[in-house]
């Protein structure tokens, strides 16, 4: 049966006043060790327990954080999400998980919301940090908030990995294996800066090299027909050795795609993705990769969290210089990468650029006719 303890019935029980009662159980306010463990003791002879909702009103907090990503799909953001669970349960907070499925217009109904809900913090990843409308709607509030995976924006603290130092590291990897004409899969800019930082870190690294300009295919990653798209647009780039894949969800598409075309990995193609999932190490062939962290990103998000809670007074001074929270990253080679063909190696090294090639119906269809 429940207890019908008061706060009063602890405080008698305790022989302190109720003010001592209420500092020990929010776990806030002077109290000496002796008045704690009274405190303690009585609440657990007498079975009481502090109700949620009125410790709620009593901090004037809801005891729970909002996390948003744009999908569970992919597993770093499940692993980050885990992580940040974690940290934030063992602080006694709440997580409640929402996916923008990559919309930015979903991202920013579901930031409001959260909002309207009254979480204590909020933890994001959004499609474009730099012009986020969710963020914007954060920028002057007293809300603690930070960011995963994208790179700071809009005074935002952010867990993130540096993509542009991570792509050069791609760039190196094909052009020590031959590879001078290749190619950037990704998902279209709009929904992902992550896939537009990494293009352009790798292009950077490709022209520093002496390689071709990378060709740009984007793609929406949710689409039922990706990998009809993906084999039809090897069948129209057969000139490319190598192909970088934004994330490793899509190279293990670009990889099956490639294979249903009776393509051979590394042979016909080289490979390499971006996460470092783990499904890429037990496929064969093995997917070459940078590896990231982040279950590190998530606990340094909910970390950070938890601290501006706990720190509320000086929230203003810290969101006006954000703590930058870059973390590492490293190549994991995988049998998905191999020399360039040597019928291909003569012709590999290019001045000019590939020619664009942008997978929509309408270039589809073009490309079809022609």
């Amino acid at each position: 049966m429940k207890s019908t303890a008061t706060l009063k019935d602890v405080a008698r029980q305790a022989g302190c006043g109720i003010a001592t009662v209420s500092r020990v159980l929010n776990g806030k306010g002077p109290v000496s060790a002796a008045s704690r463990q009274r405190v303690l003791e009585a609440a657990q002879s007498l079975g009481f327990e502090f109700n949620e909702t009125a410790r709620a009103l009593q901090s004037q907090r809801t005891r729970t954080i909002g996390c948003l990503v744009p999908s569970l799909i992919n597993p770093v953001f499940a692993d980050a999400v885990q992580a940040l669970q974690a940290e934030v349960l063992a602080a006694g907070y709440h997580l409640i998980l929402m996916c923008s499925d990559y919309d930015p217009a979903q991202e920013a109904e579901i930031i409001r919301m959260l909002i309207q809900k009254n979480v204590d913090a909020l933890a994001l990843t959004v499609s474009d940090a730099a012009t986020s409308a969710g963020l914007m709607a954060l920028r002057d509030r007293p809300l603690p908030h930070c960011l995963m995976f994208n790179a700071p924006a809009q005074g935002a603290a952010s867990y993130f990995v540096n993509n542009a130092s991570a792509s050069a590291r791609v760039a190196q990897a094909f052009d020590d294996e031959g590879h001078h004409r290749t190619g950037f899969l990704a998902l279209r800019f709009h929904r992902s800066d992550r896939s537009r930082q990494r293009f352009e870190g790798y292009k950077k690294a490709c022209r520093t090299r002496g390689m071709a300009e990378p060709l740009l295919l984007e793609v929406d990653q949710d689409q039922p027909d990706l990998g009809k798209q993906l084999s039809q647009m090897l069948r129209q780039r057969a000139q490319l050795s190598g192909i970088y894949a934004s994330n490793d969800y899509l190279a293990i598409a670009l990889i099956r795609a490639a294979r249903a075309l009776g393509w051979k990995i590394p042979q016909d193609l080289s490979v390499i993705g971006f996460d470092g999932i783990e499904v890429g190490q037990l496929m064969v062939p093995s997917l070459a990769t940078i590896v990231t962290d982040p279950a590190a990103m998530g606990r340094q998000a909910g970390r950070h969290l938890l601290a501006a809670l706990e720190n509320q007074q000086h929230l203003g001074a810290e969101n006006s210089v954000p703590p930058i929270g870059g973390l590492g990253f490293e190549f994991r080679p995988g049998e998905s990468l191999g020399p360039v063909r040597s019928d291909m190696r003569s012709n590999s090294r290019a001045a000019t650029p590939l020619l664009p090639l942008h997978h929509s119906k309408t270039a589809l269809n073009a490309s079809q006719e022609q």
